[in-house]
Parts: structure tokens; sequence; C-alpha cells
């Protein structure tokens, strides 16, 4: 039996990081702070959260079969 907690934890921990990359390349592609289009950098940042989700559900590393007895 998978450990959702344990899974929604990890899945969590990976999607926040990746909307925080994808903000910072999306904040960095312009030439000024000025310049940031705000929509983009938010409605980016949150379809790659989305996306993680979606892909940790395949399995992550963290989360394994094997780590039931802990």
């Amino acid at each position: 039996m998978r450990d959702w907690k344990k899974w929604m934890k990890a899945a969590g921990i990976r999607a926040v990081k990746t909307v925080a990359q994808t903000a910072v390349a999306t904040i960095g592609s312009a030439a000024v702070i000025a310049a940031v289009d705000w929509r983009v950098v938010v409605s980016a940042s949150l379809l790659a959260g989305v996306l993680s989700l979606l892909t940790s559900v395949a399995g992550l590393p963290e989360v394994t079969e094997n780590s039931e007895g802990e």
C-alpha cells in the first residue's frame, strides 16, 4: 500500500521547487524588472507546478514501496 501522506509531501516539495525555478527563469528573461509580465510569470509557474504533480503520479524516487517499514 502506498503511503499517501509521504507521497503528497514529496510531490508537494517537488512542485514548489519547480514553481520557484520557473518563476526565476521567467523573471530572468526580462531585461529589467519593470518589463516583467507578471501574468506570464504566474501562469507559467502554476502550470509547471501542476505538471510536476502530474509527473509525480508515475512515481517518486523519494517514496519507494520498500520504505513502508519506516
